[in-house]
């Protein structure tokens, strides 16, 4: 039920998110580290299980789904244990994928195996970044 639900409230995400995402969006090297900067302070709040802060990254389409920063980590505790527990991290390329700029962050998660972590990033009215989602894959490209 969870992996469900996790696949709804992207597909959710990204549905309400497709219009800001419809025209490809030009990525500074500022907007670069912003992503870095915020994927990796979303990873250092989920390593304190201090889940008020990792909810503040996320978007407001994800902040509507999951209601409050609780649901949210009860969320990724069972859905992203590579996110939540994760060993290192790595900062690979931005693409255009999931509608728009895409963090790719390699991963060694707390069983050790190797994932690709697609941080879809979405710019606010105010000229921020969120996350608007996060599609784990398998080093062995099987997806999670």
């Amino acid at each position: 039920m969870i992996r469900n639900l996790m696949t709804f409230a992207i597909a959710i995400a990204m549905s309400l998110g497709a219009a800001r995402f419809a025209a490809a969006q030009d990525v500074t090297d500022a907007d670069r580290q912003a992503f870095q900067e915020i994927i990796g302070s979303q990873i250092e709040a989920f390593r304190a299980d201090d889940g008020a802060r990792a909810f503040s990254y996320a978007s407001p389409n994800i902040k509507s789904i999951f209601s409050t920063p609780d649901i949210f980590m009860g969320m990724v505790r069972k859905g992203y244990a590579p996110v939540y527990r994760t060993q290192s991290v790595k900062f690979g390329d931005v693409t255009q994928e999931l509608g728009g700029p895409t963090q790719k962050v390699l991963l060694i998660g707390p069983n050790g195996g190797a994932w690709t972590a697609l941080y879809a990033m979405q710019k606010q009215d105010d000229g921020t970044w969120k996350i608007s989602a996060v599609a784990l894959v398998r080093e062995d490209g099987a997806g999670a």
